[in-house]
């Protein structure tokens, strides 16, 4: 969720001259961000582990409805990953 200053941040920021911005650019940060929760070691593991866990279920073949269930248990995970980067961060 935005607060009042993420979003008057993000207002200046769409309405500031090229000139008033900084060398980065605010597109280069949010990178940098997103790259710096990428390597952080929890996330790593995580993706790692889901990744897996889908590449073993289609290694060994999905033959019962317990095995859908396995992958989109799987799925889920990584795409909760893969929407943790894009989230904003919060305060902890």
């Amino acid at each position: 969720m935005l607060t009042r200053n993420d979003i008057a941040t993000a207002e200046r920021a769409t309405t500031a001259l090229p000139s008033e911005t900084s060398g980065k650019g605010i597109a280069s940060g949010v990178i940098q961000v997103r790259l710096a929760r990428m390597l952080r070691l929890e996330w790593l593991g995580q993706t790692v582990a889901s990744v897996c866990w889908i590449a073993s279920v289609l290694a060994y073949g999905i033959s019962s409805s317990g095995d859908w269930l396995q992958i989109c248990a799987a799925s889920a995970w990584l795409l909760a990953n893969i929407a943790s980067i894009a989230a904003p961060e919060t305060d902890r």
